[in-house]
């Protein structure tokens, strides 16, 4: 199956980009030569209109077997965000209702917390929403930037996690969380998101930071410590699984696409990997923890370069069993 986070209604043309899921039925017998497959496939699709260098902006972020969903291992607060592009409607309906009725636990903490922690106290910056790849109404499309990358998930999240539900997009959360001093603030910026009226870019950062200080307001208290959750190893797996396409694909983009700035993302999704792992490895009590950890040692731990993606590909492929057993793997079962 092929599917995308967020819901139709989120992807607002022509300045939102697909954020891809991979569902396969499957492990390939070869990851090393379907990530090339897939980063070649992906160049093509790129390559045949400009406007796919922005909604097209980078390979599928995840691949999953389909097992793993079955067998409730996938983040049912992700899970609970996707539509389906290609595949079986009736799976995959019973894959979201699933997600939907799932306990909530400290894996969902988890999830809506970092989307927090990456954007709230100063962390949104506009000037990092790279513009290279945009060619048309970039005043429009910085305006995007502050209402759909800042904005608007940090209300996803925080609605999540004051009601403890999981929400299965934007528009969702603006339309259906607004306590009493915040029922004019969610409408407000559906709305602006819609229309795309024109509005100095400082005021609009002034009104997003005021309503995010509001709505944090109304955030719980943190809850749950211990092991990391089993489902963190799969989705840092379904992550690294699709990670060679990704580099191969931002070293030698198309003609006149740029992917520097993709390259510089790529430390912080990393970092998190590393962590996640190692957190999961914590005692390598078993199999598992210990492949878990081997694979930590291969990823990068500073800032990205294409001299360091070039180097981490070459240190892949010398560890190619290493790393194909991991990805196979996907974590424990």
């Amino acid at each position: 199956m092929l599917a995308h986070k967020w819901q139709p209604a989120d992807l607002l043309a022509p300045h939102s980009d697909l954020d891809l899921r991979i569902l396969l039925a499957q492990p390939p017998q070869d990851w090393w030569e379907w990530n090339h497959r897939l980063a070649a496939a992906h160049t093509a699709a790129v390559s045949q209109k400009i406007v796919n260098r922005r909604l097209l902006e980078h390979p599928p972020g995840f691949a999953f077997m389909v097992p793993e969903v079955d067998q409730r291992r996938v983040s049912p607060a992700d899970l609970a965000t996707w539509s389906l592009i290609s595949g079986h409607p009736r799976t995959f309906h019973r894959w979201k209702a699933q997600a939907q009725m799932a306990p909530w636990s400290r894996t969902d903490e988890l999830f809506y917390r970092n989307i927090l922690d990456a954007r709230v106290d100063g962390r949104y910056r506009l000037s990092a929403d790279s513009t290279a790849n945009v060619h048309i109404d970039l005043p429009g499309y910085r305006r995007h930037c502050i209402l759909w990358h800042y904005l608007a998930p940090c209300w996803f999240a925080i609605a999540s996690l004051a009601t403890r539900t999981r929400c299965p997009g934007k528009f969702a959360a603006l339309a259906q969380w607004h306590p009493p001093d915040l029922e004019h603030y969610g409408q407000a910026f559906a709305r602006l998101a819609r229309n795309h009226r024109e509005q100095p870019l400082t005021d609009l950062l002034s009104q997003t930071h005021a309503a995010v200080t509001v709505a944090m307001r109304h955030l719980p208290a943190a809850t749950g410590t211990g092991e990391a959750p089993r489902s963190l190893c799969t989705m840092t797996a379904g992550m690294l699984r699709v990670r060679v396409a990704r580099w191969v694909y931002y070293l030698d983009p198309p003609a006149d696409t740029a992917t520097a700035y993709l390259v510089r993302r790529e430390a912080r999704e990393l970092q998190a990997a590393a962590a996640a792992l190692r957190a999961f490895a914590a005692d390598q009590a078993t199999q598992e923890q210990r492949q878990a950890a081997r694979m930590a040692d291969l990823l990068p731990t500073g800032p990205t370069t294409e001299r360091v993606l070039r180097d981490t590909l070459t240190e892949w492929l010398r560890h190619r069993t290493l790393v194909e057993d991991f990805l196979a793997m996907g974590g424990p079962s």
